[in-house]
This record gives structure tokens, sequence and C-alpha cells, in this order.
């Protein structure tokens, strides 16, 4: 059954988010990493009642959630939201209490922080609390939005170890289960910034039935009806394995590179459009369909 909810899915910026400037309200329209090309905006605008949504945020992953917490309730609340409230669920005891789904149940968004994707899945799966946002999401027009940990804990199964400049080494990379809003791809955040290709390249080498989506910081996808739009201000790889026609990964020991042939990597900017049931690309600015500027 194809959910009726949305996903928007960021790549990050830093753990205790982007609005931790001194000058903050000062300030106020240079510190918007977010804001910038639109990503909360579009948060809210997809949400059921808009500016009178209920929005939870879902500090567990994170080690700062004092920080991180009434961070990101200013900047919803810069945008208009009337009601953001913090959820900082620190215990599976917690996330199975009636008061905690009572919340879930009401909400109409959860925005899962960045920090430890581990942390997040270990102490909110299987629980009630994420049954309920499960059954949301699959049922009812809901937004799961995560950044960082909150977007790469998103899908059935998820990267939480395995560093950049060994990713290409077999073994490497360790894969979980993740919290199960989105099937068959696996996302990694920061993915530009800390240059993860190379893990991306393994966990799709070791299923390739799994697309890879590598998100940059300040850059998302809003999911709906299995399209994917890219949204922000910079790159989303996508890393495709169904061509890949050989590799050495079965016939080498721990610790030795892998080889992979014809592995499809494509990139999306602002607007661009993945099509999961065809797996048909469509750029925004596309040379083959020129848009018209004025001059």
């Amino acid at each position: 059954m194809e959910a009726v909810g949305k996903l928007v899915i960021i790549g990050g910026a830093v753990n205790k988010g982007s609005f931790s400037e001194i000058d903050f309200d000062q300030n106020v329209e240079k510190n918007l990493n977010f804001f910038e090309r639109g990503i909360l905006r579009k948060i809210i605008d997809e949400s059921r009642l808009k500016e009178d949504s209920v929005i939870e945020i879902i500090t567990t992953a994170s080690q700062i959630p004092q920080i991180v917490g009434p961070e990101y309730k200013k900047a919803f609340e810069y945008l208009g939201v009337k009601t953001v409230n913090v959820l900082d669920i620190q215990n599976r005891e917690q996330a199975n209490s009636d008061a905690i789904v009572a919340r879930a149940n009401a909400a109409d968004v959860v925005m899962f922080t960045g920090g430890d994707q581990l942390r997040l899945t270990s102490i909110l799966g299987g629980t009630r609390f994420h049954d309920a946002i499960l059954v949301k999401y699959q049922e009812t027009d809901f937004v799961y939005a995560g950044t960082s940990a909150g977007a790469a804990a998103a899908s059935e199964n998820m990267i939480y170890q395995g560093t950049s400049g060994e990713a290409l080494l077999k073994g490497e990379i360790k894969t979980t289960q993740g919290l199960g809003f989105i099937t068959d791809v696996i996302i990694d955040t920061h993915f530009v910034q800390r240059g993860r290709i190379g893990r991306l390249f393994q966990a799709v080498v070791n299923n390739p039935r799994t697309l890879g989506i590598g998100l940059g910081e300040d850059t998302g996808l809003f999911i709906k009806n299995n399209i994917m739009t890219a949204v922000g201000s910079g790159l989303v790889i996508l890393v495709d394995g169904r061509f890949i026609k050989d590799t050495n990964l079965t016939n080498i020991e721990l610790g030795e590179p892998i080889s992979i042939e014809n592995l499809v990597v494509n990139v999306l900017s602002r607007d661009d459009q993945f099509d999961f049931n065809t797996k048909d690309l469509k750029i925004f600015k596309s040379q083959s369909n020129p848009i018209s500027i004025p001059y």
C-alpha cells in the first residue's frame, strides 16, 4: 500500500542546528540556513493545516537536546507556526507511555533532529511511539521530516558506522535496520561536505536493489507518491546499482578494496525529480527542454 503521508529528508548542517549564532535575533535573515532555499517552509506548506499544524520536534538523536529543540522551535515559529513542541524522548519507557503516544497522535508533523541515528533507532524502534507515527504516515496526511540522523534513520535500512576514507574496503560500512518509512533505499547525510561517496557505493554493491541517496547539507528530498523532488541549496546524489556488471565483493577478504563495474550515479539539484517507480530522472532546467529566460 502506498503511503498517504510525505517525507522530507535533509542532509543536515551541524549537530546543534543552524540557529545557534549569538546574534540570531538581531540578524535573523542571515542565520536561516534551513530557510534559504525553503526547506522548513516546504515542511510547513506540505503539512495538513499549514501554520496551524501541530509540529513536534524530536531531539532523541542529539547529545544537546536543550540547545537543538528550542532553536528549531524558534525557527518554525519565525515562519508563523502557532504550535511547536519539543519532545525529548530519552528512553524506551517514555516512548511507550500513553502521554507520548497521545502527542504523536495529535501531531501533523514530526521533525527529527540530527545526532546519532543508532541512538534514535535503539530508543524508538518498535515502541508505541514508533508504531503511532508509522500508522499516521501510512494512512493520513502526515509529514515525517528528518535532518542528518533523522534523515538517515527514515529508511528501512541505514548506515550507522563507517569512515569516509576507508569506505570502499570490504566490511568498513556497518548497516542496521532503520525506522522503515521508505524501503529499498539507503540514505547518507552531510554527503558532499564529508566525502561519503564511497560509503554509499559499498552499501549499494552489497545489495544492488537498494537505491543509494546522498544528501548534501542544507539540501533534501521531498517524497510524495514515490516522486522524489530535490529541495534546498546543494546536491542530491543517487547511486543506482541495478546495472552493475561485475564486482570482486565476494572473492576478497575483509579490509581489501572493492571493485565495481558499471555503477550508475545521478546528481540532482533544486526542483529536479526522480520517479522511484519508473527510475526516471527529470532535470528541471534541462538542456533538452530549455526554459525561456526573459531579457
